[in-house]
């Protein structure tokens, strides 16, 4: 078989493929066939199958002068805030109302508030989850979050979620705290829970796409992308530049189906740095 036979066969055989499975299984091809060639000879494969539809989606990646992540069930495994739940006795109802909100459900501000007053964490309750439940990060994701640091990237953590738990998992990614955007919890002078801070921005449906153009109107970044598992996520672009669904820890049925990039894990998205810097160079 000739190599542009070949080629034309993996091209059909991966017509209508979503981004994620062509880079996959490109990197198999890469790795498992004879058909090995020059830099340039893959690159023009790469470009042909791993972009597809998709070509400008992942032009920006190639070229992202920002990223920003979610951080719950993203760049973390778990849902703080069920866990946080879980901690305080009332798991089961916390966690079919956050469902309801990754889905987009119910509105993200009424889903907070609703949980919130259920699991009402004072400050020495907060403290002690903290001190107990260390941040449990994605597969992968310190190994992406260095590639961006080493590319001068930005990186932002964009959540719903509690600032307070949020700055222990920044600290384990060498994100700045002021590069964190995320709820305050207030409270009254014993420590006790009384509210959250409604003038955050992440603290209503929205809210997310209003701290990308905020991010975007100060730095004047061009290829800024989002990162999320979240129907939240995926409303920021735009005015994100582009939003890639993230399914390696949880599946929402509404980001799979509505994401024009979706992807599995972590390696995923290095890879595509990995293996188009490698071969740009050529």
């Amino acid at each position: 078989m000739s190599h542009n036979d070949f080629f034309k066969n993996i091209y059909l055989h991966t017509a209508g493929l979503r981004c994620s499975q062509t880079t996959t299984e490109l990197l198999m091809i890469q790795s498992d066939t004879n058909y090995r060639t020059s830099g340039l000879v893959f690159l023009n494969f790469f470009l042909l199958v791993t972009m597809g539809s998709n070509d400008e989606l992942v032009k920006l990646w190639l070229s992202a002068d920002a990223v920003c992540f979610d951080v719950d069930s993203t760049l973390c495994k778990e849902e703080a805030i069920d866990e946080l739940a879980k901690f305080c006795g009332v798991g089961e109802e916390i966690r079919k109302c956050t469902i309801e909100a990754m889905n987009g459900n119910i509105s993200f501000q009424d889903a907070l508030r609703t949980r919130l007053n259920i699991i009402k964490p004072s400050k020495s309750i907060l403290k002690q989850f903290i001190e107990t439940h260390p941040p449990k990060l994605t597969d992968g994701v310190k190994d992406l979050i260095l590639i961006l640091q080493k590319k001068n990237i930005d990186i932002y953590l964009i959540s719903g979620g509690f600032r307070t738990i949020i700055e222990t998992v920044a600290k384990e990614v060498n994100i700045p705290k002021d590069h964190i955007f995320a709820n305050r919890l207030q409270f009254d002078q014993d420590g006790n829970y009384v509210s959250f801070d409604k003038a955050e921005l992440t603290a209503k449906s929205g809210g997310k796409g209003q701290v990308i153009q905020l991010l975007k109107d100060k730095h004047n970044y061009s290829n800024l992308i989002m990162i999320g598992d979240g129907a939240t996520d995926m409303e920021a672009s735009p005015p994100a530049d582009a939003f890639i669904g993230f399914g390696g820890n949880v599946v929402r049925k509404k980001v799979k189906e509505e994401a024009k990039w979706f992807v599995m894990s972590f390696a995923e998205l290095t890879n595509v740095f990995k293996n188009g810097s490698n071969n740009m160079e050529v």
